[in-house]
């Protein structure tokens, strides 16, 4: 696997100091799964009573590890429960071998920590195909139990990674009634980033107490405007997997309507979502994509993708050139009604064109300058209706072909 060692010219300056949330603890180890010399197994052991909600890949093709998840997600919230993540190696299209080497580390794993496999969740991420070495994962159980910390979360980020150029954290808290609720999440994603009902591997923790429907619904919600919001590259992984879990250890209770959780956990589900956009393979401009004026929401949503994934639009965006041609070209071809005649667009607030042609005042230096900046904003009106939709994308450059042509060497 290519060996990543420059670093997203858009990543945040240093990794968020994230809140410690009571009642789950951390570890990870080097257990050699793909990668020599780093840690690539993450540890996290929740309390009793933690729910625990999931979404997941709707791909055809998904692993054994989401098929396991996806099975054991709703259960009751009784005893302890654990998630243990490898890097490397995802696990997809290894047919009953795979659903072997899953049993097996869930079994080793309930073992290890006296809990119920059932609470046990895995994910594996990395090369498709591969018959996954579980022993070795087995192997460091014993290791990674002893090492568990609350203030491991860091360390946990790290662990997950792939191709990632940095470590992903993001965190919320509010007060109610003088207790302060937590929410700190970690994720992992650069390439094969089009999610489809969940993203990458993702982990949310909160402290807040809730009841597993309510936690499902809410996730189910927010995840259309967050992580089903973003791609990098049109495709849509094997192993995408979001855990979100719920201590309930601030002593809050809080249901599918209260405002302030929502927000949060909004609040820290987009800015997840954003890093992983930041960290697109070979990524150096993170681009939003604002449609409005559309019939209806889905067609809205269409337009936006269709832009978004569009590689004459993303290498365009590259280069800094404002080729307006190539949202028209992407609107085309999107799928959703659209009338040529009512389109306007913007770079920034720059106006372009509009009334299907180029605005008369549009002078190409004021877009070009725009272009230089390492974020961009793409709008477009399509005139028709009060529809809207705003997805976050990246653009295309040599460094995805050098990163994926050498992703298995």
């Amino acid at each position: 696997m290519a060996k990543i060692t420059k670093v997203s010219p858009l990543a945040p300056a240093h990794f968020p100091v994230l809140p410690v949330i009571k009642g789950v603890s951390f570890a990870t180890a080097a257990a050699g799964v793909k990668y020599a010399g780093r840690t690539d197994v993450m540890l996290a052991v929740l309390c009793e009573d933690t729910t625990v909600a999931g979404v997941y890949t709707r791909s055809s093709t998904r692993s054994a590890a989401v098929l396991d998840c996806q099975a054991k997600t709703g259960d009751e919230a009784s005893g302890q429960a654990a998630i243990i993540v490898n890097s490397g190696n995802s696990n997809a299209f290894t047919g009953a071998v795979g659903i072997q080497s899953v049993q097996a580390i869930t079994s080793a794993a309930a073992a290890a920590l006296d809990m119920d496999a059932n609470r046990v969740f895995t994910s594996s991420t990395g090369v498709i195909g591969e018959r996954l070495p579980h022993d070795k994962i087995v192997s460091a159980l014993e290791g990674l139990k002893s090492n568990l910390s609350e203030v491991n979360i860091a360390d946990a980020a790290k662990a997950i990674m792939t191709t990632d150029t940095f470590p992903k954290g993001a965190c919320a808290s509010f007060d109610v009634a003088g207790k302060t609720v937590n929410i700190a999440g970690i994720a992992k994603g650069s390439g094969m980033i089009a999610p489809d009902m969940a993203t990458m591997l993702v982990y949310i923790f909160t402290d807040a107490a809730i009841g597993q429907s309510d936690l499902q619904t809410l996730l189910d919600e927010l995840t259309g405007p967050t992580f089903n919001s973003i791609t990098v590259d049109s495709d849509t992984s094997t192993s995408d997997t979001l855990l979100l879990c719920a201590t309930g250890k601030s002593g809050v209770s809080v249901g599918r309507e209260n405002v302030q959780f929502r927000e949060a956990l909004r609040d820290v589900m987009l800015d997840l979502a954003h890093q992983v956009v930041k960290d697109g393979e070979g990524a150096t401009k993170f681009v939003e994509i604002r449609v409005t004026g559309a019939q209806t929401e889905q067609d809205a949503h269409m337009h936006a993708m269709a832009i978004a994934n569009s590689p004459l639009v993303k290498t365009a965006i590259a280069g800094e050139d404002p080729n307006w041609g190539r949202i028209v070209m992407a609107i085309g071809k999107s799928g959703a009604f659209a009338d040529r005649d009512k389109l306007s667009i913007w770079f920034g607030d720059v106006l372009v064109a509009k009334d299907g042609w180029v605005n008369p005042d549009y002078r190409e230096e004021d877009a070009a300058a725009l272009m230089k900046l390492p974020e961009i904003v793409v709008r477009v009106d399509l005139g028709l209706g009060q529809s809207a939709k705003t997805v976050w994308t990246c653009d295309l450059t040599h460094g995805y072909i050098e990163i994926n042509a050498d992703y298995r060497s």
